[in-house]
């Protein structure tokens, strides 16, 4: 079992969407785990119900997190992927060897969300879900286990 962190700034949608189709759909050969630099300390509401109503995710042990708390704990990290560029660019602590260490530049949802109807906001949910889900696929594809 190799364990994977996502990492971005809020850890409130991208690396929350990321954490759950790993521990969902992969968690035969992957645990996923995501935190923050600067952590919004919840998971953003729009990005929730449509993980719990569209994916039947079940997001009870889910949370928004530092990822100071993976610093010095006794889960190794197999791969740190981040998944915006402020948390690429943003000190960040190296726990597996450098070319474990993935960035992908996905943008962030939530900024759109705000004055969104629920139409917008399930199709700019839907879009970034999909952008990660293919990426986690390819990865996946191309990952020595």
């Amino acid at each position: 079992m190799k364990n994977i962190l996502f990492v971005c700034t809020g850890n409130s949608a991208r690396s929350i969407i990321a954490e759950c189709i790993i521990n969902n759909e992969y968690n035969d050969k992957y645990k996923a785990y995501s935190a923050g630099s600067k952590p919004s300390g919840k998971i953003n509401e729009d990005v929730k119900k449509f993980l719990e109503k569209n994916k039947n995710y079940d997001l009870n042990n889910y949370k928004s997190e530092n990822f100071e708390i993976y610093i010095n704990n006794k889960i190794k990290m197999d791969h740190v992927i981040t998944v915006c560029n402020n948390a690429n660019n943003e000190i960040c602590p190296i726990w597996p060897k450098e070319n474990q260490i993935i960035h992908w530049d996905i943008e962030d949802p939530v900024t759109k969300l705000n004055d969104a109807s629920e139409d917008k906001k399930f199709e700019i949910i839907t879009y970034t879900f999909n952008n990660i889900d293919k990426r986690i696929k390819n990865w996946i594809l191309n990952e020595k286990y």
